[in-house]
């Protein structure tokens, strides 16, 4: 669990709580439904208008990692790569089958069936080289909806403070109608610019390193499945591991 996305996101919105409390405002004259399903729907609608379908739900999907992001297992990792190379260089490449089922990474298999499977370190670099676009590629293609979605929020805030407007227009003789069409104006626009700046914005900046963090993990392992195949020596493999971690 990322317990500072949770401090965070709590900051955040007791933030605003506090704020409106010491100005004397009361927590209701922000719970507007008529601004959140304004700017809420319409935001969401203009991103999967923009987006891909596939590539919206995956974003969706993606949100999990700000609260549990995948697990950063590169120092693990490198002692597997060290048995690895150690094995490889004094037993030869089939001797990794057994090390082969014990892995869970999709893409960890695939290299070490390549590996394993004699595959020239030419050919095995293309192979893995695809993957890892294709993997990069849907990873940013998610994450791009967050900052759509903060672009369009504010926008669609200032849409929702103008029909909140048109409202009050329309019921200016109608005294007690006057309050809820101001309301549902302003508030529009606070939910538009917060929600952009306090989630939309702040969780595609996440998601961004979270992506970043793992395309290097992948790399690491590329590279170290390339060394092997090229019969380098244990100890160097191990510290250009090593370098990784810096």
């Amino acid at each position: 669990m990322d317990w500072g996305s949770l401090g965070g996101l709590a900051l955040a919105l007791a933030g605003i709580v506090l704020g409106q409390a010491l100005e004397g405002g009361s927590l209701s004259s922000l719970l507007q439904p008529a601004a959140f399903i304004i700017v809420v729907f319409g935001t969401f609608g203009a991103v999967l208008l923009q987006a891909r379908f596939g590539d919206f739900l995956h974003g969706l999907r993606m949100l999990g990692w700000i609260f549990k992001p995948p697990v950063d297992d590169r120092h693990g990792l490198i002692d597997r790569i060290n048995n690895w190379s150690v094995v490889a260089k004094r037993e030869g490449l089939l001797k990794l089958e057994s090390y082969f089922d014990y892995e869970r990474d999709a893409f960890i298999r695939k290299g070490l069936r390549l590996l394993i499977d004699g595959t020239p370190p030419a050919r095995l670099r293309e192979v893995c080289a695809i993957d890892l676009e294709r993997y990069e590629a849907a990873q940013r293609d998610g994450a791009k909806i967050w900052n759509a979605a903060g672009g369009y929020a504010p926008t669609i805030g200032i849409l929702g403070a103008v029909l909140g407007l048109i409202h009050v227009m329309e019921n200016l003789s109608d005294p007690e109608l006057l309050g809820s069409g101001i309301a549902v104006a302003f508030v529009a626009t606070i939910y538009g610019v917060s929600l952009a700046n306090l989630i939309f914005l702040p969780v595609y900046q996440k998601l961004r390193t979270l992506i970043e963090a793992e395309i290097g993990r992948r790399e690491m392992v590329l590279e170290a499945l390339m060394a092997i195949a090229n019969g380098e020596h244990p100890r160097l493999i191990e510290e250009r591991m090593q370098a990784h971690l810096q």
